[in-house]
């Protein structure tokens, strides 16, 4: 067999005094293509970090063979010294490369390469780093999390991007149909130490389960062999003092065994479930020939649909098609242009956003999980210790008075599920539930949800996620139509024939993005779009309540009117009136559009 192009061997890393790589292995070689798979904090990004000699470990060595070129995908990645994400794409092309499949590729990905990297959103800049390390085609690519902030279109555009690239790939991913697509070998980080299996991701949870349960096995073993020894100590012969030497040193090693077999041990599992409160009405949700539209441009068109207790409905669509607006169409937090949403009886509505936004940075840990401050977790009408509850997703006792903004990607999501279940709920409704969740969690989330009697609703680019859980998924066919599919994710690909199709933008919308590029970049006034504002951010929270204020204006005033002998009684009174209800009713106008806007563009930004 060939030398790999790129060995690490016998790794070991410690952060802050805790070991997280103790005698971890890699090795790469020419096709390979491997999933590095573990836990949230085990040590897989700091491996490929190893692997691509941005990090040194404190032991061990790094092989890298002479003449092989390497690319790596951060999760991160900087723009900031560069002119143009052209030039930041091209920067990373060797001599001799194609500088036509830099510029191929930011089109692919829905860019032009002359936007200024200061003024795109971190789903761009995420799109300009895949472009960065695909142009060259190296020989080895380490990709990190590649389809954080993709969309569906962009998802699959990828998988076949890679599929047809020689390159030897490592490859971190929650995504399993992307890691099921891709790769032929396993790299599971568990514990500091690296296991290897050429069987595919698609057979890794059987064969983890199966080594799990194989060291169960052997400390049981080596419990009855202590309690044997310890026997023997006790009531075995004595008249050979050697002999007894030699079993109480067995027995210490042994002994010694058990202690570091226990603190191998695989950390704990999550452990949730979703607090229910009474049943719902059967039908959940109706909605007749709703229409919604924005300056001219059709988001939701003449859609009806009934929703039932027990559903589980998956949205999908490419960004921008209208997805969190649909939600809030259904949810009545949007009011239509058209037709009527009416919701079911008895309903408690549990949401879980995608961007964390309902968490203070300044929070700690247990105050926003405990709200009203104290000790106790209100779940249901019963209550826990903090402590412990916050034992059930992995988090440390000590991490309860940490401040939110030191938390992982991971640990927010953990957190927030935390918050969203133990609140009593019939009607759970969860946009992007599986960001930054390891494996493992997932899996619990899946069965939480199966075992789930209210209804779901859920928007996800997970397909395996959308596949094991929806009873049905809604399609963005384009125009402001929707379209309802039974079955999850591959269903729905069966019965239309493809999958989500990516965004059409036209020559004038591009021509009009250009232009307004431009005009803003010479006046100086393009902010820095890597998230909304803190005005817009105040807008989105409050303008659901204003517009309730306002539409209670108008609702008082449309009864005054409705005095048939208000008009004779007091005209200048019934005129009065009259221009008041027509100023609120513009005033709602202008607010409802804003808040629209304020919600297509979050959606936007976010998931670019």
């Amino acid at each position: 067999m060939a030398p790999p192009l790129l060995h690490l061997q016998n790794i070991h890393l410690a952060i802050g005094g805790q070991a997280l790589l103790s005698g971890a292995e890699l090795a790469v070689h020419e096709g390979d293509a491997i999933a590095l798979v573990g836990r949230n904090g085990s040590g897989k990004s700091t491996m490929l970090k190893i692997a691509a000699a941005i990090v040194e470990p404190d032991h061990g060595e790094r092989f890298f063979q002479p003449g092989t070129t390497l690319r790596y995908l951060p999760q991160e990645p900087d723009l900031s010294a560069f002119k143009t994400v052209l030039d930041y794409v091209e920067e990373g092309l060797a001599p001799g490369d194609d500088h036509y499949r830099a510029q191929y590729l930011l089109e692919e990905l829905g860019l032009t390469g002359k936007e200024k990297p200061s003024e795109i959103s971190g789903g761009e800049a995420r799109r300009a780093a895949l472009a960065r390390v695909l142009a060259p085609q190296p020989d080895i690519l380490l990709l990190d999390e590649p389809t954080n902030h993709l969309d569906l279109p962009a998802i699959e555009w990828l998988e076949e991007e890679l599929k047809q690239i020689r390159s030897a790939k490592v490859i971190i991913s929650h995504d399993r149909r992307f890691l099921e697509n891709l790769t032929r070998n396993v790299v599971w980080i568990d514990r500091g130490t690296a296991r290897r299996s050429n069987q595919g991701f698609a057979h890794f949870e059987s064969w983890r389960d199966d080594i799990l349960e194989q060291e169960e096995v052997e400390a049981q073993k080596l419990k009855m062999k202590i309690l044997a020894e310890e026997d023997w100590i006790r009531y075995g012969v004595t008249a050979r003092r050697k002999r007894n030497v030699r079993r109480l040193g067995e027995l210490h090693s042994l002994r010694e065994k058990k202690q570091q077999m226990a603190q191998n041990r695989p950390q704990g599992d999550v452990r949730m479930s979703a607090t229910e409160g009474e049943a719902s009405g059967k039908s959940v949700i109706k909605a007749k020939h709703i229409a919604k539209s924005f300056e001219g441009r059709q988001i939701v068109k003449d859609f009806s649909i009934e929703i039932l207790r027990g559903d589980r409905i998956g949205i999908v669509g490419p960004n921008g098609a209208g997805k969190s607006t649909l939600i809030n169409l259904l949810t009545e937090g949007l009011e239509p242009d058209e037709g009527t949403v009416t919701l079911g009886t008895n309903l408690q509505m549990v949401t879980l956003d995608q961007k964390r936004e309902s968490l203070k940075p300044d929070w700690t840990l247990k105050e926003a999980l405990t709200t009203h401050g104290g000790d106790m977790v209100q779940i249901g009408n019963s209550s826990r210790h903090v402590v412990g509850y916050m034992k059930d997703f992995l988090f440390r006792p000590e991490q309860a008075r940490s401040p939110i903004s030191v938390l992982s990607g991971g640990e927010r999501g953990r957190l927030m599920l935390a918050r969203a279940l133990a609140k009593p709920s019939n009607f759970l409704v969860l946009d992007e539930p599986t960001n930054d969740l390891d494996l493992e969690t997932l899996d619990l989330l899946q069965e939480v949800i199966d075992d789930y009697s209210g209804t779901v609703l859920l928007v996800s680019h997970d397909r395996d996620f959308l596949d094991r859980l929806c009873t049905s998924t809604l399609y963005a066919e384009g125009n402001g139509r929707w379209t309802e599919y039974a079955g999850g994710y591959s269903d729905m690909v069966a019965q239309r024939g493809s999958g989500v199709e990516a965004k059409k933008v036209t020559r004038k919308e591009k021509a009009a993005k250009q232009e307004s590029l431009a005009k803003n970049s010479n006046n100086g006034e393009l902010k820095q779009r890597k998230g909304l504002t803190f005005k817009d951010k105040h807008l989105l929270e409050t303008l659901p309540a204003k517009m309730d204020e306002i539409q209670g204006k108008i609702d008082r005033l449309r009864t005054r009117l409705e005095d048939p002998d208000l008009f004779n009684k007091d005209p200048e009174t019934f005129n009065k009136a009259a221009k008041a209800l027509e100023a609120q009713e513009e005033l709602l106008a202008k607010a409802e559009e804003k808040w629209l806007e304020l919600e297509i563009l979050q959606e936007e930004l976010g998931q670019l």
